[in-house]
């Protein structure tokens, strides 16, 4: 009997199956990610400061939905590894791929997001550009 069964209002029906879903694509891109030799931590951070070339670590940690201090710990491996380097502008650090991380994103980047595009072909492309909006109208309601 699924926990599922016993639900009767459509919205907690959608939260459930939405958490599942949700659940399962994140072990995917997990096991596609450690393939790279990368964490889903590392990969976000790859990805965010790729697109913000100098944001600073409360900017990131912002984006990445973190705190700052957990930011600071990934950050530490990752410049150790060559990938990024902080970059001291007063009183604040300011992110930036190294020329290895940039080559590692851009290899990187793409094969997930095409990895991705795979993981959600169930759904014609008419199907996926609903469900894109539907989850943003969800995600605007629930802000603020």
């Amino acid at each position: 009997m699924s926990v599922e069964s016993g639900v009767k209002q459509v919205g907690v029906l959608a939260w459930l199956r939405l958490a599942r879903v949700f659940s399962k694509l994140e072990q995917a891109s997990q096991v596609q990610l450690r393939g790279c030799e990368l964490s889903g931590a590392q990969f976000d951070v790859l990805a965010q400061v790729g697109a913000r070339d100098g944001c600073t670590q409360q900017e990131l940690a912002d984006a990445l939905l973190v705190t700052k201090g957990n930011v600071t710990q990934l950050l530490d491996r990752m410049e150790a590894a060559g990938l990024l380097a902080r970059c001291p502008e007063g009183r604040i650090k300011r992110v930036r791929l190294t020329d290895e991380g940039r080559a590692v994103r851009a290899t990187v980047l793409p094969e997930h997001e095409r990895f991705m595009a795979r993981q959600m072909a169930a759904l014609t492309t008419e199907e996926q550009r609903e469900l894109l909006a539907l989850l943003r109208k969800l995600d605007r309601s629930l802000e603020g």
